[in-house]
């Protein structure tokens, strides 16, 4: 049995005990009255008086069901980078058209081809693509979302099964709990809360969820520029709207209106066709492992600075009046520290410093080598062969392909330094960073939103992460694109023990239907 509720038997049936609510105590009531105060529109203000308290208070007493469908999803393990996991990516793709289905949208999913993957032909998880409402007289939001994860064991480090949502201490445990199932979980609640108190949805809804955004959205793009668009998908659509990032912090919400984009390399070296006995061909043989260590070496220095020449050459340049915008950024540089348990942070631990690092500066991680002995105990083996991976968080200015020359010239300069007889080649796969304007009346309408809920105004932030389809939504639909983020920024998505705070995912469904209705206000 489906554990969405339906609307008719939700409101006349069932009774939800009030353990199921969140702990707050809230007079919604007493809220409006605020909101009242503050706002011009009287009589759609005196109608969000009626409809979004009883919209809150059916997700308070919904609160037990809307963990259950969490856990739901979170058991499967979407794991896209991984072919082994590929039917379950289907799988998920397929459990969420259902859930769509089941809250009034139709639905289509759509054949994106195939990727090569050690030389083989694995098909992709098909997009699913869908809409709910076709009023003219309305707004209509594009909704995305992805329904892939990172990869997970509880070797790694977890304290509890990473595909078995648990809940300690008011945070749900799981992969894909914020990253990003419980976002997109979060707007069928919302939908169903609309139906769930007999109300009418304020706006239109299309939705674009897809399952390989954590392998680099293959195979997305060319659907959303090549067909989707042509046929009229986006003819319609007034605004956009994503969920698949954080606040800057743990207590204070944000909008995001800028990202990072990402420059993800595979660095290959090859001494030999198959793995060798050390004890047997130690010292006879120019290692794979110690050339790769070398150049991942030359990458990047102690302090984070980039070593590649010219890579800081096309960074947008810092004016006054953007150094002045991080001095009132709420941001804990302690606090920060603390919930990472690092020793010290980089550039001193200087707020404005640590945030323009984050956000509008270019930053190069080294993430692991495949090929190397990663098991617990001893195997003395030397790899014959070794994929280094590293990547770079772009920024404004920054071309990925003129990125991706700077680092190829690089390293093949180095590569030659070195001197090693070895095999060695480099390839890329990137996605351009993304900015918007935050004054637009979209980003306004969220903020209202935002501060009905959180009784505060929002940080308007940007983010070091990157979403590569966000630029493609916003040139495929022509329209103003918004990060509305349900998650906390202790959430360690792709981390060991991801989590979403119960508080952040009640709270966030309530935000969603919030929106919803802020953008139903604005001018058609």
């Amino acid at each position: 049995m489906s554990l969405l509720l339906k609307p008719l038997r939700v409101c006349n049936v069932f009774r939800f005990p009030r353990s199921g609510a969140t702990s707050l105590t809230i007079n919604y009531f007493d809220i409006f009255n605020k909101y009242i105060s503050t706002t011009l529109d009287l009589p759609k203000t005196m109608a969000a008086e009626k409809t979004l308290p009883k919209i809150f208070q059916f997700v308070d007493k919904n609160v037990a069901s809307y963990k259950n469908l969490l856990k739901e999803a979170v058991a499967i393990p979407s794991v896209s980078c991984d072919v082994k996991y590929r039917e379950d990516c289907v799988r998920m793709v397929h459990w969420m058209q259902d859930k769509l289905k089941e809250v009034g949208a139709t639905t289509e999913l759509r054949d994106i081809g195939f990727q090569t993957i050690d030389g083989k032909e694995v098909k992709l998880p098909p997009v699913l693509i869908g809409s709910l409402g076709n009023d003219k007289k309305k707004n209509t939001i594009c909704v995305y979302g992805h329904l892939d994860v990172q990869p997970a064991l509880k070797s790694d480090g977890w304290l509890s099964e990473p595909f078995e949502l648990v809940e300690r201490d008011n945070k749900l445990y799981g992969r894909g709990s914020t990253d990003d199932k419980g976002p997109v979980i979060g707007w069928l609640h919302a939908i169903n809360a609309y139906k769930g108190v007999g109300e009418e949805l304020p706006v239109n809804l299309k939705f674009v969820f897809e399952c390989m955004e954590e392998s680099g959205s293959e195979g997305l793009d060319a659907l959303l520029m090549e067909q989707l668009k042509p046929a009229g998908f986006f003819k319609d659509v007034d605004y956009v709207c994503i969920s698949d990032n954080y606040w800057l912090g743990t207590t204070k919400p944000c909008i995001t209106y800028g990202l990072r984009g990402i420059s993800y390399y595979f660095l290959e070296v090859e001494c030999a066709k198959m793995d060798l006995h050390s004890g047997v061909y130690g010292g006879t043989v120019h290692e794979a492992m110690t050339d790769l260590i070398y150049l991942m070496g030359q990458l990047v220095d102690k302090d984070g600075k980039i070593l590649i020449t010219d890579i800081y050459k096309s960074v947008a340049p810092l004016t006054e009046n953007e150094k002045s915008l991080y001095t009132d950024i709420d941001f804990d540089p302690e606090a920060y520290r603390q919930s990472i348990e690092a020793p010290k942070l980089a550039h001193n631990g200087v707020k404005e410093q640590l945030l323009m690092h984050r956000w509008r500066y270019p930053s190069l991680s080294l993430h692991g080598i495949e090929g190397a002995a990663f098991q617990p105990g001893a195997k003395t083996v030397i790899p014959g062969k070794v994929i280094g991976k590293f990547s770079i968080r772009l920024v404004p200015n920054q071309e990925p392909e003129e990125v991706e020359k700077l680092v190829f010239d690089y390293v093949n300069k180095k590569w030659a330094e070195h001197g090693s007889p070895n095999k060695m080649r480099i390839t890329a796969q990137s996605g351009r960073p993304w900015t918007e304007n935050p004054d637009h009346p979209h980003y306004q309408a969220a903020a209202r939103a935002t501060k009905l809920i959180y009784q505060t105004d929002p940080d308007m932030s940007r983010e070091g992460g990157s979403i590569p389809v966000t630029i493609t939504l916003q040139e495929a639909s022509g329209r103003n694109v918004l990060l509305l983020p349900m998650g906390a920024g202790d959430d360690m998505a792709h981390s060991q023990n991801e989590k979403l705070n119960v508080r952040n995912y009640i709270e966030g469904i309530k935000l969603f239907a919030a929106y919803l209705y802020e953008v139903g206000k604005l001018p058609k």
